[in-house]
């Protein structure tokens, strides 16, 4: 809603009114889309204060440490839900009922299959490319697969397609890391969970029965839910972009998993676990404090402090719990843990870290989760990619729903004026 106006003045040119947006929750917001009818566009870099559309899924406060999923805090899902039930919420808008739950569980559990021409795509990859760059291919080519219901004019077929991509994610996830290391593909069973039954596949073998841990599930589906959507982030912003030109709901998956595939976004829990492994044992941790407190040293620490968050980020909380249950539950030493435990310690007690609110974020306990777990670094953003897919889908459906508007930024052009040609090859 307009509330208010702002006015914009220019230089010997009549004022140009704007309207003041106000949303829910949050800041209040120029519309400047009259701008270019009078000539003028605004330059933000990064669009960082830019909102580029309207959304009712999830809101951040990162001043204050907020995360809300369509109204939902982020700590309390995590806590007292699972992650189908984020997954519904995200989707439809409220929480479901007992009955409602039941039929969007069972219509996931009984989609994860793949088509089985799917296992020959493997095959194309080398066994040592990153499982990031097989599930990126992997997942755009679903289109060629499950063409049967692509129309996104079409509310039904937009759907299906979330379903089939909320289903045959995790499923594909855990391909990728079967590839990688030579072990044959697992199906995915309708009787465990989604978390459960995503380490099934990974872990499983034809060899033995594969037994899921309860606490390593619960942690694997906290991870699920604390990644699960983080409002206009890279990813998610790539996804409403590709989507707006009318593209296919897998290509736009599979263009936000590109994204996310970036060191500054997905990639900073494996980033995290690299500078871990860097430092290699406690007795270091003084030499690389005192490195990332020197300005004129490159070295920076990994999973401390967040660009939006200014103060503790709202998922770090609930993961550090989440940590603390894993490594209890898996009695593990290891040099790697020792490290990252000693690290959340002097970061929530030294005052350099205390005034600058650096504090441990998610992808410092997931990764570390992660790794106790027995996954590799490399599958880290894998993870990230099939949480977050739940998120992707609620902001392509939700554009498509409200009315596209294709994506068209503009620039501010810095180059040559126009010039006359001349060819400088010799005839």
């Amino acid at each position: 809603m307009a509330d208010k106006k702002a006015t914009l003045t220019l230089d010997g040119e009549d004022p140009i009114v704007l309207d003041v947006l106000k949303g829910t929750l949050g800041q209040e917001e120029i519309d400047v889309r009259n701008l270019g009818s009078k000539g003028y566009f605004t330059f933000d870099p990064g669009f960082t204060s830019t909102a580029s559309c309207e959304s009712k899924i999830t809101y951040i406060d990162g001043d204050e440490g907020i995360l809300l999923h369509r109204g939902f805090p982020i700590d309390q899902l995590a806590l007292h839900s699972n992650y189908l039930e984020v997954c519904y919420i995200l989707l439809n808008g409220e929480a479901p009922t007992a009955k409602e739950f039941e039929e969007f569980k069972t219509t996931v559990t009984r989609h994860t299959m793949l088509h089985e021409q799917i296992h020959h795509l493997f095959r194309g990859f080398r066994r040592d490319s990153h499982p990031m760059a097989v599930m990126c291919g992997v997942t755009g080519a679903l289109a060629a697969f499950y063409h049967d219901a692509m129309d996104v004019n079409i509310e039904r077929h937009r759907e299906i397609a979330a379903f089939r991509l909320l289903s045959k994610m995790p499923t594909m996830a855990a391909m990728c890391y079967k590839y990688s290391i030579g072990q044959p593909f697992a199906y995915p069973r309708n009787d465990l969970s989604y978390a459960g039954n995503f380490l099934h596949m990974m872990f499983s073998t034809p060899c033995e029965d594969y037994v899921v841990n309860p606490v390593l599930e619960r942690a694997m589906d906290r991870i699920l839910i604390l990644h699960a959507d983080h409002e206009q982030n890279a990813s998610t912003s790539t996804v409403r972009t590709a989507g707006s030109s009318g593209a296919n709901p897998f290509a736009c998956i599979a263009a936000g998993i590109a994204s996310l595939w970036g060191p500054a976004h997905g990639g900073a829990n494996e980033a995290c676990l690299r500078m871990l492994e860097e430092i290699s044992t406690v007795e270091h941790i003084p030499e690389f404090l005192r490195r990332a407190k020197d300005k004129n040293d490159s070295f920076r620490l990994m999973g401390f402090g967040h660009r939006v968050y200014k103060n503790y980020d709202p998922r770090a909380t609930v993961m550090r719990e989440t940590c603390h249950e894993v490594l209890k539950e898996l009695g593990m030493k290891d040099d790697l843990l020792e490290v990252a435990m000693e690290l959340e310690h002097i970061a929530l007690n030294d005052p350099y870290f205390i005034e600058r609110k650096l504090y441990p974020n998610v992808d410092f306990y997931s990764g570390i989760i992660l790794k106790a777990m027995g996954i590799p670094s490399s599958m880290f953003t894998v993870i990230f990619a099939m949480a977050r897919t739940v998120g992707w889908i609620a902001h392509w459906k939700e554009m498509h729903d409200d009315g596209v508007k294709i994506a068209r930024p503009r620039q501010l052009y810095t180059g040559y004026d126009q010039r006359d040609f001349s060819s400088k090859i010799k005839k």
